[in-house]
């Protein structure tokens, strides 16, 4: 039996199964087989080479945005309009096989987006290019929803629920749960509040399920099952996506407005060129682009994070600046358009002291240098 029927057949028992006090932990255990199972799905095949043609694409720019739907939603249109690049869109299905990028210049940055092929149900588990698909979307940012609004809203539950089985989390934030594996010493149960979805049995059943015996769990917030399992698996990834309706010049007003007002929603009409501008600005403030102004320790760790460390002071030129130069240190706040210098701490040599290092290599006692031979008289 394949991995596929065996997550078909969990499901089925778990349909089966009512909910309630007695198969809490029944389905906690099952849940965590699922998990398990997805997890080795996503693992390539031994001898494979790795994503197909098309599908590796160097990021660029400031931000990386993917573009998800269904196939003849208008992703490809959308991605001539923002960006100028040319992709082939027509009136029939799967018309994009390969991932195709292009170049968005907004407010002086440069944001690259992704056109993938559309994605079916099902791409969880390999059908019409779904993992490739689904791989490139992880690497993003931000992940932009494409939606036919003329269409029903199961479309939208159907990618949510594709995207979720290959661990990624759209619109949440990682659980408050603090785990970590040890060598000895059993399970460490602890919760700083009192829990309503799990308790220190299920989670014994659970953490027994992945083989882990010696662990440490701690409960910062009242979190469900699929929280935990989370945690455990640890490949999971967080990220925002923003519900874009396309195609709303062939629905009415009273559905135009009803989607524009759902949570991360934003309508447009690439026919029409309706709302782009809100969709570029939407995307702006998602990715955190904001000019608002961010400290020098924070400009310093989006450099590289181990260049505080060796901060010795910053110039500053700009509107933040008292003077020019200013010497500042990491808790400056900078504003939009300011110059940065960066002056690093001198590195000092092995056993000397800076420009001071001695460089005789003569023994450093007295009683071990060779005595010179007397003068002759």
């Amino acid at each position: 039996m394949g991995i596929i029927e065996k997550i078909k057949e969990i499901e089925a028992e778990m349909a089966r199964t009512q909910k309630n006090k007695a198969t809490e932990y029944h389905l906690g255990q099952l849940k965590a087989k699922i998990a398990k199972l997805r997890t080795q799905l996503l693992e390539p095949p031994k001898g494979s080479s790795g994503a197909g043609e098309g599908f590796e694409v160097t990021k660029f720019g400031h931000g990386r945005v993917a573009l998800i739907g269904f196939p003849s939603v208008g992703k490809s249109t959308l991605l001539t309009l923002l960006t100028g690049t040319h992709s082939e869109s027509a009136s029939y299905e799967f018309t994009t096989l390969t991932c195709i990028p292009g170049i968005i210049n907004y407010n002086d940055t440069k944001i690259q987006l992704l056109d993938l092929p559309g994605i079916i149900e099902g791409a969880s588990e390999g059908k019409g290019r779904g993992r490739q698909v689904i791989a490139v979307a992880k690497s993003s940012d931000i992940v932009l929803m494409v939606l036919d609004a003329s269409k029903s809203e199961g479309h939208r539950q159907i990618l949510t629920r594709e995207l979720e089985a290959v661990g990624l989390r759209l619109n949440k934030r990682p659980p408050q749960i603090y785990f970590k594996k040890k060598k000895t010493g059993g399970i460490s149960f602890n919760s700083t509040l009192p829990l309503t979805h799990v308790d220190e049995k299920l989670c014994y059943q659970i953490l027994h399920e992945y083989k882990i015996h010696n662990a440490e769990v701690l409960f910062r917030e009242d979190a469900t099952v699929d929280d935990l399992i989370d945690v455990i698996e640890g490949n999971r990834k967080y990220m925002k996506c923003i519900y874009v309706y396309n195609k709303i010049d062939v629905v009415g007003i009273d559905d135009v407005d009803r989607l524009s007002r759902q949570p991360n929603s934003v309508v447009i009409s690439c026919n029409l060129k309706l709302n782009l501008d809100r969709l570029l600005s939407r995307m702006w403030e998602e990715m955190g682009l904001d000019r608002g102004g961010c400290a020098v320790e924070d400009f310093c760790n989006h450099i590289h994070r181990s260049l505080v460390k060796d901060v010795k002071y910053v110039l500053v030129w700009g509107t933040s600046a008292r003077h020019y130069p200013q010497h500042c240190g990491l808790g400056h706040y900078l504003q939009d358009e300011d110059v940065v210098q960066i002056v690093k701490k001198k590195e000092k040599e092995e056993g000397g002291r800076g420009r001071f290092k001695s460089h005789s290599t003569a023994p450093a006692r007295i009683s071990d240098r060779e005595k010179k031979a007397p003068l002759k008289t």
